[in-house]
């Protein structure tokens, strides 16, 4: 997309947003009117193909989604524990077939059978009580999982309250931006969404660029089935969040947070907007807080459902309004992002880690896991652990105590588990004992960490099923810009499904010619993480996947 657009669409600025708008204008029969977005875009001096355009990318303001009542959840999680076609049969008792649409991850993964209904999540053996449900305005299905630390708690702890959870923020705010900044880098903290980039770095790239407009980005588009680490932190600890949101403003100079939350998460929503509300009341946020000269201001932005969103340039796209297409870098958005102006954007888990980190020093947090991987993470468990939930670990704690002391061990036969997402790693139960919880043990390994959220795969679901699954997944949430992954993930789709279902052979060289392809050709990870998962199951689950090649 041009700069052109991108400078048109944020002259009217985060209040007055495209984005929110459309999704407004949805509420009422699940997708925009045609007249609505005509008007939209004649509102904000865009063409009616870049309005409908970006409509028509979202799963809940495409046209597909009108008249849409439920929700059926297919993450891999509830995909692999075999319960959706219970629920969707459950569910046509009281709804029509095309009234039943799907999403993808409610974060609903330590019990599976998850739902969405009337802006609410439900899951476990709320499928029993669905007329119940359905009579009632309130939500009967809180959820409740295990939340623990094994060692230091930090993401995990109670909250207090604002006045002494805030005090930190104060002693900083009378301390020069740059010695605060001094700190984040000493702790070593990297990104807790997938890359495990430096943070203070990152932040570092931002200050470093003058201008007078600059903006914080929490990626709260959580969208790896299997992960609700950052359900976990925006439910339960949303101040660790916007702490974290208040500190990198402050030594960047940006003056604007944006929380943008996946739609998939709407008890979340509601949740932060009650934090800011309280952070608004106590006077620490808006303009000269307590007196520092700084200032800061937040805003929520809820998606409309599209996993691509969770990589950096296709949200910025998507806050702006515009399709969420996958931008060339460079620029970099700390150069050229929201609006072309200089944005730094970390994930829920990361921005959580600061509070820590300023209260008690960075060598504090750099003290704590191994010497390149430092702090703390959070790992969720999945519905086949005796003991599913979040647990905060140590870097560099053994993937072993994690399943079989944290977790208790699996309540049936699993053969793999995937760690870190769909594009995360494949890992065979054989190999849990050589792996530890930071980056550098992962890679060594030929795995990825990512959100460290673990998937468990059962010895009767066939590895050929799940490589096709994670094709159909990543062919679906393809942004659509780069050939690579646009048209090598669906290639990729079709020759599981097909040899699956007949007795095709798939030509050995020709699926490994297009991993590649993939890797080296996508524009982002997507595409090009997409093939880590696919090699590990062809290397540890020949035996088992060597009837379907030649």
């Amino acid at each position: 997309m041009s700069d052109n657009l991108s400078e048109l669409l944020g002259r009217k600025g985060l209040k007055d947003n495209l984005f929110d708008k459309l999704g407004k204008l949805s509420k009422p029969e699940g997708t925009p009117s045609d007249d609505a977005m005509a008007n939209l875009a004649e509102e904000f001096l865009i063409g009616k193909a870049n309005a409908f355009g970006t409509a028509s990318f979202y799963d809940f303001l495409k046209p597909e989604n009108k008249g849409k009542k439920v929700y059926v959840c297919n993450g891999t999680a509830c995909v692999c524990a075999g319960t959706q076609e219970k629920v969707i049969d459950a569910l046509k008792t009281n709804f029509e077939a095309d009234e039943i649409g799907h999403m993808t991850c409610l974060g609903r993964c330590h019990e599976n059978s998850a739902f969405h209904y009337d802006g609410k999540n439900y899951s476990g053996s709320a499928i029993s009580n669905l007329k119940s449900i359905i009579d009632s305005e309130n939500n009967l299905n809180q959820d409740k999982y295990n939340i623990k630390a094994s060692g230091k708690q930090i993401l995990t702890k109670p909250f207090t309250n604002v006045q002494e959870y805030y005090q930190p923020l104060l002693k900083a705010l009378k301390t020069d931006s740059a010695d605060v900044l001094e700190e984040i880098k000493t702790s070593n903290v990297r990104g807790r969404g997938g890359a495990g980039f430096p943070m203070g770095l990152k932040l570092q790239f931002c200050r470093n660029v003058e201008n007078e407009t600059k903006f914080i980005i929490c990626n709260a588009d959580e969208g790896d089935p299997g992960a609700y680490s950052d359900r976990y932190l925006l439910e339960h600890q949303p101040h660790s969040v916007l702490f974290g949101m208040l500190i990198s403003g402050y030594v960047t100079h940006a003056k604007y947070g944006i929380i943008y939350i996946r739609a998939e998460y709407p008890e979340a929503v509601k949740i932060v907007q009650d934090a800011i509300d309280e952070l608004e009341k106590a006077g620490l946020i808006g303009n000269n807080i307590n007196g520092s000269g700084f200032d800061f201001q937040f805003k929520i932005i809820q998606a409309q459902g599209s996993y691509i969103c969770g990589e950096e340039t296709a949200l910025i796209n998507s806050i702006e309004g515009q399709r969420p297409e996958v931008r060339v870098r460079p620029p970099f958005p700390a150069q050229k992002g929201l609006f072309n102006k200089p944005t730094t954007v970390n994930n829920v888990e990361t921005l959580a880690a600061l509070h820590y980190i300023i209260s008690n020093g960075g060598a504090s947090w750099k003290a704590i896991g191994t010497e390149r991987s430092s702090g703390t993470k959070l790992v969720s468990l999945d519905s086949f652990f005796n003991n599913p939930g979040m647990y905060e670990v140590e870097m560099g704690t053994p993937l072993s105590f994690i399943v079989n002391e944290l977790g208790g061990g699996f309540k049936a036969d699993v053969k793999a588990v995937q760690i870190g997402g769909p594009l995360g790693g494949l890992v065979p139960v054989s190999k849990i004992n050589d792996l530890t919880i930071d980056f550098e043990s992962f890679s060594k390994e030929g795995f990825l960490l990512g959100h460290a959220s673990v998937v468990s795969v059962p010895s009767d679901y066939p590895i050929m099923k799940f490589i096709e699954h994670l094709f159909d997944f990543a062919a679906y949430e393809s942004c659509g810009k780069c050939f690579p992954c646009r048209l090598g993930t669906k290639r990729g789709q079709e020759l599981a499904e097909k040899a699956l279902t007949s007795d095709y052979k798939i030509d050995k060289k020709l699926f490994t010619d297009l991993l590649t392809t993939l890797e080296e050709g996508s524009l982002c990870a997507h595409g090009g993480g997409i093939p880590l998962p696919v090699r590990n199951a062809l290397q540890y689950f020949d035996d088992e996947l060597r009837q379907y090649f030649n």
